[in-house]
């Protein structure tokens, strides 16, 4: 009986370890950190090519974030995100709870692990990576991150947009 509680023990272990995925030491790294990267994110539908999304230059910290990039500036402490499009005179506001890796990129590092396998690592090396996540049987995003800097935490006051500072004209859409 001894033995057989000890087996059952040791398969749900491994069982526990292959549902939460493979290490990806880049991520690991980042845990506890403030990191810089510059960001793609792609997706492909049907098995067909991977199309841009978007793409820029990230700075996390935890689970919040601030992406600039294609005209925009993206910021997010983690409950609510910040929109910007200065060419348009817009920043919509709404939250983030619900958020994914597919729409806040400071979650890929933070949570990845609970994607378990179907996160894939493509390449990597000490300063760059590239990953794919199998979204579903037909959709599959890629997550490049180039340039990957390792910092000390500094705080959250990066991650926070104060719309009083837009021009007057700026059209505020708040979908809290």
């Amino acid at each position: 009986m001894r033995r057989f509680v000890i087996i059952v023990i040791a398969l749900l272990s491994c069982a526990f370890s292959y549902a939460q995925g493979v290490s990806i030491p880049q991520l690991d790294r980042a845990s506890g950190k403030r990191v810089n990267f510059h960001y793609e994110y792609l997706l492909s539908k049907d098995g067909g090519d991977f199309s841009k999304v978007t793409e820029g230059d990230v700075l996390v910290e935890d689970n919040a974030y601030r992406l600039d990039g294609l005209g925009l500036t993206i910021v997010c402490d983690g409950k609510t995100r910040w929109m910007y499009d200065p060419s348009a005179g817009e920043v919509v506001i709404e939250s983030a709870e619900q958020d994914n890796i597919l729409t806040n990129p400071a979650l890929l590092i933070s949570s990845y692990r609970g994607y378990g396998n179907s996160l894939h690592v493509k390449s990597g090396t000490r300063d760059s990576l590239d990953v794919v996540y199998d979204v579903d049987d037909q959709v599959k995003a890629r997550f490049v991150l180039r340039d990957i800097i390792y910092e000390q935490q500094q705080g959250k006051s990066d991650f926070t947009f104060d719309v009083k500072s837009l021009p007057e004209n700026t059209v505020v859409t708040d979908l809290r």
